[in-house]
Formats: structure tokens, C-alpha cells, sequence
């Protein structure tokens, strides 16, 4: 994936990440994914979403492809974008690179946004999708 983005989160590998092979266990991979995807929707405005509203966004689907192991101690950084806007969804991708900018996972995610006390999707407000354009805007 060549993933062009403004949007970028750096984190620190802590030694607890890694597994009994030496490397950053795949769940830990995940959870940077997670920081990442929290990342973007603060950026534009889905988080936090106070509990009272009763609406937001869902993990619909997600999807990693590992690449190369990653170690401790060291730095990483989350490249992510929006590559598909819906009706009710959007679609982002997700680059992760260790300090080396060598390629160490790459992800999808599905985003819904719900309403939690109908239990049904909800159209993404022409705002939404503003602030998803403006951001990713000259990528």
C-alpha cells in the first residue's frame, strides 16, 4: 500500500508489547491501529462524542496485513487516511512504519456511525464528510 497522508500519530513501543518471540505481539499492532483510528475521528470531530447524544461512530470491519516484525525499544509512526466515503460509512487505510520507514503492517477499517438506541446506521451528515475532505485535502 502506498499510502500518502498529512495525518500521522507517532508512539513509542513499550517493552510490555512484545511477545515470548522477541517481537510486538499482533494485538499490539491492532491497538496502534485503534490509537490511530481514535486519532482521525478527534481530528474530525466524531470523538468524543458525549454518552447523552446516544450516537457515533462503529468499527464495522477491520483488516491487517503483517509485513515485518517490529521490536522493542523503538519509535513508530501510523500514516492514516480516508480512501472511501459512503452514505453511512467511510473507509480508512492505515500505513505503520518502524523507525527505518520500512513498511510493518498495513490496515483497513470500515467506520459506521450509529445510532445506539435505534441500533441502526445513520446517514453521514454533508459536515462529516466536509472535514473528511478538508483534512485529506492536497493528499
Amino acid at each position: 500500500m502506498q499510502l500518502q497522508s498529512k495525518v500521522k500519530l507517532e508512539l513509542r513501543i513499550d517493552w510490555s508489547e512484545m511477545d515470548l518471540f522477541g517481537h510486538v505481539n499482533n494485538i499490539s499492532i491492532m491497538k496502534y491501529v485503534q490509537a490511530a483510528r481514535v486519532n482521525y475521528l478527534e481530528l474530525i470531530g466524531l470523538m468524543p462524542i458525549p454518552a447523552e447524544i446516544r450516537t457515533g461512530p462503529i468499527l464495522a470491519s477491520s483488516a491487517c496485513q503483517f509485513r515485518k516484525p517490529l521490536f522493542y525499544p523503538g519509535q513508530l509512526t501510523i500514516y492514516s487516511k480516508v480512501a472511501d466515503i459512503k452514505s453511512t460509512s467511510f473507509v480508512m487505510q492505515h500505513l505503520i512504519v518502524n523507525h527505518k520507514n520500512e513498511t510493518i503492517a498495513e490496515a483497513q477499517d470500515v467506520l459506521v456511525l450509529y445510532d445506539f438506541d435505534k441500533n441502526t446506521k445513520l446517514i453521514l451528515p454533508e459536515s462529516v464528510k466536509a472535514k473528511i475532505r478538508e483534512l485529506e485535502k492536497g493528499d
